[in-house]
C-alpha cells in the first residue's frame, strides 16, 4: 500500500488525534463515536480519525470506540466482515473490523444495509453514552433505525463541537501538508495565467488549474471561475455555469479551493486581465486589501468570531461599500470549510496554531472584487501566509 497512498498522515500524528480524542471521551464519559460521511469536500471527521476519504457519494461508516480499535463500514459486496489484526492494513490503521455493503442513497431501501452493520458495532453500548460527530453529514436514515433498533435505549450525544477544537488547532506535521497544499495551488495559478488565451472557455481554463493540481497531489476540490468586459460585474460560480468564452480585454477570476497531498484543503482566490485593469478595479482592489489587513490584524488568539464580524462590516460601511453577509474568514483542514467560522454565530474563538482562509470579496454595479488566502496563526496573531502568489491584479495584455 505504500506505492498506492497518495501522501499518507503518519502513524504517530494519528495516534497523536486519537490520544486527545479518548482523553475528552473518558473526561465527558463518552463510551463511543459515530461518524459517517460521503465525499471529501465536507468529510472531515472520517478522514481525521482514519486517514482514508470518503468519496462518490458512497457512505463510509466509522464506530471509534474509548478502549478499542475502530469499526470501518464502506461500499463492498454483501457479507464482507474481516478482522484486523494491529498494523495488518497499511490503508485502514487504527481499525479492527471492516465491514462492507453495497448500498446507495439513490437506492432508498439499501440505507438499511448500513444501519445493520453499524448496529452490530454498537450494540455492546445500547447500556452506554453514543457521541455524534456531525449530524449533518450523518443520514437521517442511519440515525433514524439505530434509535428504533437494538442500541435505542442508550444515551445520545452531540460530541462534534469537543472535536471540532481538538481538530482545528493543527500539529506541525499538519501544518507542513496544508504550506504544501498552498503551494500546490499557487503553481496551478500560474498554470493558469501562462495558459489563458482568447477564445478559451471558463471551464478548460479551471481545467488547467485542476490538471495542475492532480500532478501535485490533489485529489478533490472546487474550481470556481468567471470571465466578464470590464464593466461587468461577474462572481465566479461552479462548472454548469462555466461555458462562456473568454475574450481579448475580458478580466478573469478563478477560486482554486483544491485539497492537495495529505487530503488537506486551502485555497486561494486572484483575478487577471486579459488586457489592462481600469482604476476602477485597480480602486476596488485598494479597498479589498485593507479590508484583508483590518482582518488579519484582528486575528489573534482569544478573539471572537462574532467581534471580528462586525468590527469588519463597520469597516465596510465606513469605506460605503457591502457588509459580508455569509462568511469571509473561516478555518480549513480536512473539510473545506471548517470551524471557526468568522462569523456572528461562531462560539469557537480563534488560537494559536489555526490556519484560516480569509476571503473579502464584495460585488457593486460594474466590479467584482475580491482576494483568498489562507494563513497561519501564533500566539500573538498572523504569522504566516501560506501561499506566495502576488497579492494584484495580474493584467497580461
Amino acid at each position: 500500500m505504500n506505492e498506492r497512498i497518495n501522501a499518507p498522515i503518519s502513524t504517530a500524528e494519528l495516534e497523536r488525534r486519537w490520544g486527545r480524542v479518548r482523553a475528552a471521551m473518558a473526561e465527558q464519559k463518552i463510551d463511543v463515536l459515530l461518524m459517517q460521511a460521503n465525499n471529501d469536500f465536507m468529510g472531515g471527521y472520517v478522514k481525521y480519525f482514519t486517514d482514508v476519504p470518503a468519496t462518490n457519494g458512497y457512505p463510509v461508516t466509522v464506530i471509534f470506540p474509548r478502549d478499542e480499535p475502530m469499526t470501518f463500514i464502506s461500499q463492498g459486496p454483501f457479507g464482507l466482515a474481516r478482522d484486523l489484526k494491529p498494523g495488518e492494513d497499511d490503508l485502514r490503521r487504527g481499525v479492527g473490523r471492516v465491514l462492507g455493503t453495497p448500498s446507495y442513497a439513490s437506492a432508498g431501501y439499501s440505507n438499511a444495509y448500513d444501519s445493520a452493520l453499524a448496529e452490530s458495532a454498537l450494540e455492546r453500548y445500547a447500556a452506554g453514552t453514543i457521541g455524534l460527530l456531525g449530524r449533518g453529514a450523518i443520514s437521517h436514515a442511519l440515525i433514524e433505525d439505530l434509535r428504533r433498533g437494538k442500541v435505542a435505549n442508550a444515551r445520545w450525544v452531540d460530541f462534534s463541537d469537543t472535536v471540532d477544537r481538538i481538530k482545528a488547532r493543527k500539529s506541525a506535521e499538519e501544518i507542513d501538508f496544508m504550506r504544501r497544499t498552498a503551494r500546490m495551488q499557487d503553481e496551478a495559478w500560474q498554470a493558469v495565467i501562462a495558459a489563458i488565451r482568447p477564445g478559451m472557455r471558463d471551464i478548460e481554463l479551471a481545467g488547467i488549474a485542476e490538471q495542475a493540481g492532480r500532478r501535485l497531489g490533489s485529489e478533490q476540490g472546487l474550481l470556481m471561475c468567471a470571465s466578464a468586459p470590464i464593466g461587468v460585474s461577474a462572481m465566479f460560480a461552479n462548472r454548469h455555469q462555466q461555458n462562456r468564452v473568454v475574450r481579448e480585454g475580458d478580466y478573469f477570476s478563478l477560486l482554486i479551493e483544491t485539497s492537495g497531498p495529505g487530503g488537506f484543503y486551502t485555497e486561494i482566490g486572484r483575478t487577471c486581465v486579459l488586457g489592462k485593469a481600469s482604476q476602477e478595479m485597480h480602486d476596488e482592489y485598494a479597498i479589498v486589501l485593507a479590508a484583508r489587513r483590518f482582518t488579519l490584524e484582528r486575528l489573534v488568539p482569544g478573539a471572537s468570531g462574532e467581534s471580528i464580524w462586525q468590527a469588519y462590516n463597520e469597516f465596510m460601511r465606513s469605506v460605503k461599500r457591502p457588509e459580508e453577509k455569509r462568511l469571509h474568514c473561516h478555518g480549513q483542514g480536512y473539510d473545506m470549510v471548517e470551524r471557526p467560522l468568522v462569523r456572528f454565530d461562531e462560539p469557537m474563538s480563534i488560537e494559536a496554531d489555526m490556519v484560516l482562509a480569509c476571503h473579502p470579496t464584495y460585488a457593486t454595479e460594474r466590479t467584482f472584487s475580491w482576494i483568498c488566502d489562507n494563513y497561519l496563526i501564533g500566539a500573538s496573531g498572523v504569522i504566516e501566509r501560506l501561499h506566495t502568489t502576488e497579492e494584484k491584479i495580474f493584467e497580461l495584455g
